[in-house]
């Protein structure tokens, strides 16, 4: 992990819904016993969810579009080989988008802490899947930032890693489980100092980290880091059933 530039910019299922070909990367966890976990056709398990579905727009929308209380954030679309970058800041609540408008550099979304227990298991699982039609892919990120700058999962081998989401020919778009990647960051607890020699500036290099759940540390600010290269749709689906996570 190293220091990265400032990107730009429980009621738990209070509002359920239930709502093509995709590929997710990201390690895949399996949900535990508890609650109804019949997986579907599609690779979710069954059950109430709350949905999210994060479009891609070749436009952006107008500054003060407020979109309603549909459950969708806009982002710019991007192509590929060009990367456009939305942050999608994060509070700690029932689901709920609170601001739609990502193409204007940022958007947020609310919803509940993961895994309060600090046990290692979720209480819900977030699933992620691509839609539209084929082409394009994003790369989806959990981050943090605090008083010395933002911070977002890159290379501990074994935590939090980044998750692709793509749009592919052929198959049925199916769901992965991303819950250890979505829901946690890499918190660094330990620095050395950059080629400046100086502890405590830009080019410091994390050298240990713990994996923490979103919000379980109030003095942190938390995001999802999308990148977005062409993909039309990403849909995550946010299920009650736990999912154990294993670093």
């Amino acid at each position: 992990m190293t220091r990265l530039p400032l990107l730009t910019a429980v009621t738990m299922m209070a509002a359920l819904v239930g709502c093509k070909n995709d590929e997710t990367t990201g390690p895949s966890q399996s949900a535990g016993p508890s609650f109804s976990v019949l997986e579907t056709g599609n690779g979710a398990p069954s059950g109430a969810h709350y949905t999210l579905n994060i479009i891609g727009v070749p436009k952006d929308k107008s500054p003060n579009f407020t979109g309603g209380d549909g459950h969708r954030i806009f982002v710019d679309l991007g192509k590929t080989g060009q990367a456009v970058n939305t942050r999608i800041n994060l509070a700690e609540g029932d689901f709920a988008v609170l601001d739609a408008n990502g193409t204007d550099g940022s958007a947020a979304f609310r919803l509940p802490n993961p895994d309060p227990d600090g046990n290692g298991t979720t209480s819900y699982s977030v699933y992620a899947r691509a839609l539209g039609k084929p082409g394009g892919k994003a790369t989806m990120q959990s981050c943090y930032e605090d008083a010395t700058g933002t911070w977002c999962a890159l290379d501990f081998i074994g935590g939090v890693e980044s998750i692709t989401i793509a749009r592919t020919k052929g198959g049925v778009a199916k769901f992965v489980n991303v819950s250890k990647d979505l829901l946690f960051v890499d918190f660094c607890t330990a620095w050395t100092a950059g080629t400046d020699g100086v502890l405590g500036t830009q080019d410091d290099v994390c050298t240990s980290v713990d994996q923490i759940p979103l919000f379980s540390n109030n003095t942190l600010s938390y995001f999802w880091s999308y990148d977005n290269e062409g993909l039309k749709l990403a849909q995550l689906r946010f299920y009650e059933v736990p999912t154990e996570i294993t670093f």
